[in-house]
């Protein structure tokens, strides 16, 4: 077998055809595009007063920094390649200033006045006695009166308590050039690369349709608008007309990621628009335009499957978060238009009925971090908000209006990019084009070819990306039918990050539809560690788990270092439209929850697994009839 050390450098260095037909080299870069400061409203409500955008990009690259809640010198392990600083724009640096009295206040009425007077009397109050998360509840929509119609018409819909401070642009437009300052400061081509971007916080009646907008283009554009947020408008089709619209007026690109499908309701992908419209193509083309990634696993939860809709895949409820964005209780029902899979699903049969597909997105992982500390390793994670860094406060006493804490999450995840080098011009391209792929957090190389003939021994070939680029496409790309319509051929390698577990198996998953437009999918076991064998089912038997639930720790003496497999589809109709992508999965390790329990003295975490099977999803490539 080839050496770990050569694989790495043939995994991560490879060649790419460029639009003028020239070879150029492509390498993988990992990341996180969703990453929110001390400037965003419920990070600074969640005890984040200091971790500004400087803070997240020091940590970032590698640097120590204080923690801004237990103010503990804290590091990253492995720094990153690239960040996106993505504060929410709703009330974007809005807290922040009021606390330190840097707010521009404008003249309002004497009632009106008397309430945003009040309302700072009760923020400040609620900081001094530690109960900014309680405050934060305000802000937080009821569950809908009405089920399943639009929610942002529902009679119970809000947008909380942002206008009661009253016009706050002024205050957001200075925080904003704070942000780009420290992108600016930061970026360094070829080292490390700052995106700039922020969030727009759609969340209508708790129907979580958060994205991340980011933009490669540097100050002098970006300082030409304030970011779009939720309280201009809840619907994604305003979004991308902003964006549209600002983009020619400001010469500014932009794209923008969908995240936490998980907790949407069924809207992010549903079979009809977040109004209740039905899907046309110009709808589709559209999103398609704006939304080539999507964010498939982060800290809250993992966004693949579901078992309800993936019942013979064993690895489908992974991370499974049950936690709607609302004050109101109520049962965390699940639909396919939450998850990832589904919704590629669903994506092929909207295409069928209209002619273009909503959903033929890329994916990419990412942290959604409130510390400005972008931790995705276990053994290393400082928790979704500042408060819940800490083993003793991973559990708030009280004011938890969602009834989530930090023990219910894990430390996810990544975005990597196959990109030509590591600058914002080539990330954006390796977005726009979906050579992209996420990880819950180690640093697998993955690489995804499709194509019909690869050369004989090409997946263990020094020549390996070239042969891939070569003779097929990449993740993210498109396959037509071939004139002998044989089945196609995938060629996957993927290799553990230095500092990791192993790997204990490589997986594709196919999803179909037929001819009467009927939903399919099927999870092949295609190359595995050890001397396992597959059952009639096409089952394959556990790895095992060497953590020691006692100290933490766990060894590599299963699974192995890397994997390097050509496999053919055994059950392709050429007549039907599918999509393919490849999973990865490593060896069970500890979760930041038994580090935490054990810390504690606890037997168990109260709640959540000891251990965690990581894993990575690269983007898939489609396959289309004639």
């Amino acid at each position: 077998m080839r050496s770990l050390a050569l694989t790495l450098l043939l995994s991560i260095t490879g060649l790419t055809q460029a639009s003028e037909g020239t070879d150029t080299q492509t390498q993988v870069y990992f990341g996180d595009t969703h990453l929110h400061t001390t400037y965003s409203f419920d990070a600074f409500l969640n005890n984040n007063f200091s971790a500004d955008p400087d803070t997240a990009y020091r940590w970032a690259k590698g640097e120590p920094v204080i923690h801004p809640y237990n103010r503990a010198r804290v590091q990253i392990d492995t720094p990153l390649d690239f960040l996106v600083v993505s504060d929410h724009a709703e009330m974007l640096g809005v807290m922040r200033a009021i606390r330190f009295e840097t707010i521009e206040w404008e003249e309002i009425g004497l009632i009106a006045s008397f309430k945003r007077w009040f309302a700072v009397k009760q923020l400040n109050g609620a900081l001094d006695d530690d109960l900014g998360r309680a405050f934060f509840g305000r802000f937080l929509p009821k569950s809908a009166a009405v089920k399943g119609g639009d929610p942002v018409a529902d009679i119970h819909n809000n947008i909380g308590g942002v206008a009661i401070f009253g016009d706050t642009s002024n205050t957001s437009r200075d925080a904003w050039q704070d942000i780009i300052g420290a992108a600016e400061k930061h970026n360094a081509p070829g080292v490390f690369t700052s995106l700039l971007g922020w969030e727009w916080s759609s969340l209508p009646t708790g129907a979580n349709l958060h994205r991340i907008v980011v933009t490669p283009e540097g100050g002098d554009k970006a300082s030409q608008y304030i970011p779009y947020g939720s309280d201009q408008s809840q619907y994604p089709e305003d979004l991308w007309q902003w964006l549209e619209d600002t983009g020619e007026r400001t010469g500014s690109r932009f794209i923008s990621i969908p995240h936490n499908s998980n907790i949407s309701k069924g809207y992010m992908f549903g079979e009809t628009t977040v109004k209740g419209q039905p899907i046309t193509a110009d709808y589709s083309r559209t999103r398609m335009q704006w939304e080539p990634i999507t964010e498939v696993t982060q800290i809250k939860g993992d966004s693949e499957t579901h078992a309800q809709f993936s019942p013979n895949d064993e690895f489908a409820d992974f991370e499974t978060y049950e936690h709607h964005i609302q004050t109101s209780k109520s049962a965390t029902a699940v639909s396919p238009g939450d998850y990832i899979r589904p919704a590629l699903k669903r994506g092929l049969a909207i295409e069928q009925k209209v002619g273009v597909n909503p959903y033929k997105f890329g994916f990419i992982g990412s942290t959604d971090a409130h510390s400005g500390l972008s931790s995705p390793e276990e053994g290393n994670f400082w928790g979704k908000m500042a408060k819940d860094s800490t083993p003793e406060t991973k559990a708030p006493v009280l004011g938890n209006p969602t009834g989530a804490d930090g023990w219910d999450m894990s430390a996810s995840g990544l975005a990597a990019v196959w990109a030509t080098e590591n600058s914002r011009e080539a990330i954006y391209a390796a977005f726009k084009r979906k050579e992209t792929y996420a990880t819950s957090g180690p640093r697998m190389r993955v690489q995804l070819f499709a194509g019909w003939d690869f050369p004989a021994n090409a997946e263990t070939s020094e020549d390996f990306a070239a042969m891939g680029y070569r003779h097929g496409v990449p993740m993210g790309g498109d396959l037509t039918a071939n004139a002998a319509s044989s089945a196609p051929q995938f060629l996957v390698r993927a290799v553990k990050g230095p500092m990791d577990a192993n790997l204990d198996r490589v997986q594709m998953v196919k999803g179909w539809v037929d001819a009467a437009g009927a939903q399919h999918e099927i999870v092949y076991n295609i190359d595995w560690s050890g001397d396992r064998v597959l059952d009639a089912s096409g089952k394959l038997p556990a790895v095992g788990n060497t953590v020691d639930l006692k100290s933490a720790r766990y060894t590599n003496s299963i699974g192995q270092a890397e994997f390097a497999v050509k496999w053919s589809d055994p059950d392709f109709d050429s007549a039907q439209s599918a999509f393919y992508y490849a999973r990865v999965l490593q060896i069970p390790t500890p979760r930041n929850g038994l580090y935490d329990s054990l810390a504690l003295g606890l037997d168990k975490p109260p709640r959540g697994a000891k251990t965690i099977q990581e894993r990575a999803y690269t983007s898939p490539v489609w396959y289309t009839p004639q």
